[in-house]
């Protein structure tokens, strides 16, 4: 048994060898973006709300925000897989790890209130472009490496190195003194384009071969065009899968429930029970330890035996699980016990990302990221039009009954109707293969009764 997870291991890390130069910038990128984490809740909040534990302004701020690049990612996610696709993955990569450096130099700058509103209007830019997208761009990339057997579990290696950036982020805030913290994250940010300038090489062969005076540059009236007619085709290529299709529904309400959950976690924890930098970085801390287990062993040694959609199943109710605590919470150490859900949940990722890129062909995986990234944003627009508010309401005084955690306990039912209807699938697939074994054991039970009679006979 040994020999076999050692052998599982050193296979995912020989998957690895070839994404190296792909994974040292992401990784400098994960841990600057995680750094911040922590420190800008305490950062807004003595901003907009000087010595008040609840900030409605930054909340409703962080739901408008969330909202507005829910409404653009809608569009551009699905125009950055074609143009990953028909461009190359460097060239994306390159301008969305660059936009992160001008919304943190300011809070580096200064920290007063009209430097973190200027902030957030770059921050919005920055996620339009960057946020989500890296992500699954960095597995666009792999899948021109990786075999596709091989893929959930190279996909997992990737976010469980995602995740080894998040622990060390997280660490290093936890003990670096805060008014470092935001230096050393624009030195971070500034590093990776640099390094992918340098180091990375093009994977995608369609864009090798494509002339630098392709209408890309040229009658935007052709552009348009194109990029209505690619469009059409990633629509197309989505809807005549019913793989795709079950795994866009299946993203639209995990993010509905969970985009809603995180944008205002930190400021109901902070309401609830005076959580401050420290508490938020031990949470984070003991998640990300979880998360390289569930990424790195977890997930490479289940997925061969039960598969990519019970992987999945075991991740959303691990997500609920992770909602209803939270929102229930009754105690300071009630969230983190929720953290070690949260370190199982984010195997939904990785799961999602391997049943696309099995049921999309190789010209066509930024296509069909990019397009369930957009479906994402979708549900990233909704969820702040309904859960802001709510929170908002229930942490105020004037809240119709006293229950601060509605909003996160409503935001989980939203991923338990996508679980349960997960498991109806399961289900059916799991008597399909009942029934065929069934069948086929009835079968070589008449083969050999007939055989038997026949020598019997002789």
């Amino acid at each position: 048994m040994l020999a076999m997870e050692g052998a599982s291991s050193s296979s995912g890390f020989r998957q690895l060898r070839p994404l190296v130069h792909l994974l040292v910038p992401l990784s400098f990128y994960w841990i600057a973006e995680e750094m911040t984490v922590s420190v800008l809740v305490d950062v807004v909040t003595s901003a907009l709300c000087p010595e008040q534990s609840t900030c409605s302004e930054a909340i409703y701020i962080n739901g408008l925000q969330q909202t507005v690049v829910g409404i653009v990612k809608m569009v551009i996610l699905p125009l950055l897989g074609q143009l990953a696709d028909d461009y190359g993955r460097k060239s994306l990569l390159l301008l969305t790890v660059s936009l992160n450096i001008f919304p943190f130099a300011l809070l580096a700058y200064n920290q007063s209130r009209g430097f973190v509103y200027a902030y957030y209007v770059l921050r919005t830019i920055s996620y339009i472009l960057g946020h989500g997208s890296i992500q699954w761009l960095a597995v666009a990339f792999a899948a021109d490496f990786v075999k596709e057997e091989k893929r959930a579990a190279a996909f997992s290696w990737v976010t469980g190195i995602f995740s080894a950036s998040h622990l060390l982020g997280n660490v290093t805030a936890r003990f670096l003194p805060a008014k470092y913290i935001f230096l050393v994250v624009v030195a971070l940010f500034a590093l990776c384009p640099v390094y992918i300038q340098l180091f990375l090489v093009e994977t995608n062969r369609r864009s090798t071969r494509r002339d630098h005076n392709s209408t890309f540059w040229n009658n935007p009236i052709k552009i348009l065009q194109t990029r209505y007619g690619s469009m059409k085709d990633t629509t197309i290529i989505v809807l005549n899968s019913r793989t795709l299709r079950g795994i866009s529904f299946v993203s639209f309400f995990y993010e509905l429930g969970m985009s809603g959950i995180s944008n205002v976690l930190f400021y109901y924890l902070k309401s609830l029970f005076g959580y401050s930098k420290n508490q938020y970085s031990e949470i984070m801390m003991m998640v990300n330890v979880g998360q390289l287990f569930s990424q790195i062993l977890m997930v490479p040694l289940i997925n061969p035996i039960f598969g990519d959609k019970a992987v999945l199943s075991l991740g959303l109710l691990a997500s609920v699980a992770f909602g209803l605590l939270n929102g229930l919470a009754w105690a300071s150490w009630v969230p983190f016990l929720a953290a070690a859900f949260k370190s199982i949940y984010v195997i939904v990722k990785p799961s999602g990302y391997a049943i696309i890129s099995k049921a999309t062909s190789l010209e066509d995986q930024g296509k069909a990221q990019g397009f369930v990234a957009g479906v994402e944003a979708i549900a990233q627009f909704l969820s702040p039009l309904a859960l802001s508010p709510l929170t908002s309401l229930f942490l105020s005084p004037s809240a119709p009954f006293h229950f601060k955690g509605f909003s996160i306990v409503l935001a989980s039912v939203c991923m338990v109707n996508v679980y349960i209807t997960l498991l109806v699938h399961l289900f059916i697939l799991l008597c399909s293969i009942i029934w065929n074994l069934v069948l086929s054991g009835y079968c070589l039970l008449q083969g050999l009764h007939a055989s038997t009679k026949r020598t019997l006979e002789a």
